[in-house]
């Protein structure tokens, strides 16, 4: 089976990723992905302290009736930080005949090399870059120096082969300037956030009244 699995803090979680996912989906055939909260993202401290749980319990609400989205705790599972080649291990024992297709913003692949063990992450899974608004990269370009060797530029597919025979993708979908920091800018202002995100998601956040 080809799956995918994306994480983020999804604090909270909204369109943009929601349709990104949704695209990439039908562009790589794949047949299932996994949304993946991180409890503790070790990158950046988690703004407005909300507990793994809480966020989880967000992306569930969004994910709802649509077939081919799941969401997994298994970060929340573990001590200490969340980092995404341990993460990727786990699917990997979990699930040892599906091949994963592991999709991140393209501004996190320029800056891969500040990751835990990223060149093992190479060997483990394809990579799927996403374009953000406002920016855009050269695959090759952005490798780190130290293991640009390892890879082949198919540059009609803006494709690269690792010679572990996985690939890295980039798929620039439907760009919507949606952010989790705006949108929690515009509740602490008191504005609407109706449209920006699932509306079972947005009633939960005023429920609990997050971020005010």
């Amino acid at each position: 089976m080809k799956v995918g699995i994306f994480g983020g803090t999804f604090n909270p979680v909204h369109f943009a990723h929601l349709r990104i996912v949704e695209e990439i989906r039908e562009a790589l055939a794949l047949e299932k992905v996994i949304f993946v909260p991180a409890a503790t993202p070790p990158h950046k401290p988690l703004a407005d302290d909300l507990s793994f749980a809480e966020r989880l319990k967000m992306v569930d609400l969004a994910i709802r009736g649509n077939p081919f989205f799941s969401v997994s705790d298994v970060e929340g599972q573990r001590q200490g930080k969340s980092y995404s080649v341990d993460t990727l291990r786990v699917f990997k024992e979990m699930f040892p005949g599906d091949e994963f297709f592991f999709i991140m913003g393209s501004d996190s692949f320029a800056d891969i090399r500040a990751w835990k063990n990223y060149a093992a992450i190479f060997s483990l899974c394809n990579i799927v870059t996403i374009a953000r608004p406002g920016t855009h990269i050269n695959l090759r370009d952005a490798l780190p120096v130290d293991i640009a060797h390892e890879f082949c530029y198919h540059e009609s597919q803006n494709r690269l082969s690792h010679c572990s025979g996985f690939s890295v993708y980039s798929i620039e979908g439907t760009q919507l300037d949606i952010s989790s920091t705006a949108i929690r800018s515009l509740l602490r202002q008191g504005k609407s956030i109706k449209y920006l995100l699932p509306a079972a998601v947005e009633h939960y956040i005023k429920q609990q009244r997050f971020y005010e």
